[in-house]
């Protein structure tokens, strides 16, 4: 029985909530008789989810982005960032009923979801190499975020990654896990290493495969341990966003126009060629191109299609096991929790890979890399665990401090798009216009895959910048467990 709630959850929280899956096959578990109908009945109940029909499809992609970052952070040589691999999104198809598009991509579980989790990484890290002809022995470390280190993805998959990319023996990795934050958290920790002298030259980014290891699959006591939970106010992301969107006045409608938005954007800036330059393409073993796009995307979503899907967390808050009382107590100024997000208005479960490359300029003298942006400042903050997802805004004013800047020195800001909510009241609190953030659409229509969306978004904002000819940008990203971690840069 804990086994299916816990499954349960996983897909609540992922709001995954029209695929069509077969559930052991999905969750690659063997489940008994009972346990799987078990699992069925909340699934179904909950999550709205087709448990009738097996998952015979799946469609991937990486993509890349190229940078160069110099930072102004208190040394003198300052720190390079010379590749930025970005925009990897993956994810699992089945059949029509995610209305993705894979006329040219239709690929059978035993093939590519293995190749995904077992090479992702490794494209990222060839790229860099390959595109910047770096002698890997002057690598001084690989850090990969990764929000769920468990089987496939266990094992400190950054070593793993750079054995199986064939980079120097000498070259390490290690792996964090900032839940989503992870990709970015790791690219600042590896121009710290750098501004600290301790790195020539260091990598920074993640990796996820959701389709292969379950969110949440690695437990922890934050979830887990009563004590813990009690403590804290523990309730799932979706509960905290759906608090959020309560608390300041942000409705379905609100966020369901959010989405739209989101999903055209996307599909503008695909059309238009802007991730062009940042499309690196998975292959199979024979070398032929299995994907080359992203392909979470539905821009035929409209306000009424989105209006016809039902709320994806409102069993788990009413119901049991009953967030919403564990909500109000920590919020007693709410009469009860507006649930508003489901599948169209929140972040895709998706499959990624994501690493940037960061040198001092000695080193980008020595392989002839030309700087593209400066780090101006990178941060992280912790904020209330149970609301979860407003980070954000209190790490953006540390960075202002930091840098000391204002809003009205920024001119493009990046927010991962976890929840319709996360974003609708960081404009608020930031009192931003539309027209300023995430003008390429996000996680809502790309997918979201947690470990290394942070450095994917970081890229998405250095080629906006160079595109549209402005000079700065903040980048950020709420972050699991009450936190948020973000970095301002300046285009050169």
């Amino acid at each position: 029985a804990q086994m299916s709630q816990d499954y349960a959850e996983m897909v609540e929280i992922a709001n995954a909530g029209d695929i069509t899956l077969d559930a052991p096959a999905a969750f690659g578990m063997t489940l008994s008789a009972t346990a799987d109908d078990t699992m069925r009945a909340l699934i179904q109940n909950i999550a709205r989810i087709d448990l009738s029909a097996s998952t015979d499809a799946a469609s991937r992609g990486i993509s890349v982005d190229f940078g160069l970052i110099d930072t102004d952070a208190g040394d003198a040589d300052g720190v390079s960032i010379f590749e930025m691999i970005n925009e990897g999104d993956l994810v699992m198809g089945a059949g029509n009923a995610l209305n993705i598009v894979a006329d040219d991509i239709v690929i059978t579980n035993s093939g590519i979801l293995s190749t995904v989790l077992a090479s992702s990484d490794v494209v990222v890290l060839e790229a860099i190499r390959d595109r910047t002809a770096i002698d890997t022995t002057d690598v001084d470390d690989v850090i990969l975020g990764c929000v769920t280190p468990i089987g496939e993805q266990g094992a400190n998959i950054a070593r793993t990654a750079v054995l199986n990319a064939d980079y120097a023996l000498t070259t390490p990795g290690v792996q964090i896990n900032r839940f989503c934050a992870s990709g970015l958290e790791a690219v600042n920790i590896a121009a710290a290493k750098v501004l600290s002298g301790e790195a020539l030259f260091a990598i920074g980014g993640g990796v996820e495969s959701m389709s292969r290891v379950p969110m949440a699959s690695d437990g922890g006591a934050l979830a887990m341990d009563p004590a813990v939970a009690y403590k804290t106010y523990f309730a799932p992301q979706g509960i905290g966003a759906d608090v959020i969107a309560t608390k300041f006045g942000i409705s379905r409608d609100d966020a369901d126009a959010y989405a739209v938005e989101s999903q055209r954007r996307a599909k503008m800036a695909w059309d238009e060629g802007r991730f062009a330059k940042s499309i690196i393409p998975v292959r199979d073993v024979m070398g032929q191109v299995v994907l080359d796009h992203d392909e979470h995307m539905r821009p035929e979503a409209t306000m009424q299609s989105l209006g016809a899907l039902k709320p994806a967390f409102t069993a788990m808050g009413e119901e049991m096991p009953g967030f919403d009382t564990v909500a109000l107590l920590r919020y007693p100024e709410l009469e009860r929790v507006n649930h508003i997000h489901h599948a169209g208005n929140s972040s895709g479960i998706v499959d990624g890979a994501a690493a940037v490359l960061v040198g001092n300029k000695d080193m980008g003298d020595k392989y002839g890399l030309k700087p593209r942006a400066r780090i101006r400042a990178m941060a992280s903050i912790g904020s209330e665990p149970l609301i979860m997802l407003t980070g954000p805004e209190f790490v953006a004013g540390k960075l202002l401090a930091r840098a000391g800047m204002t809003t009205a020195d920024i001119d493009l800001w990046e927010l991962n798009e976890a929840f319709a909510s996360v974003v609708l009241r960081y404009m608020q609190a930031m009192k931003l216009d539309h027209s300023q953030i995430n003008v390429n659409g996000g996680a809502i229509a790309m997918g979201h895959p947690l470990g290394a969306t942070g450095a994917m978004v970081l890229g998405t904002a250095l080629d906006e910048l160079e595109r549209s000819g402005k000079g700065t940008a903040l980048i950020n990203l709420c972050v699991g467990a009450g936190m948020g971690t973000g970095i301002i840069i300046e285009r050169i």
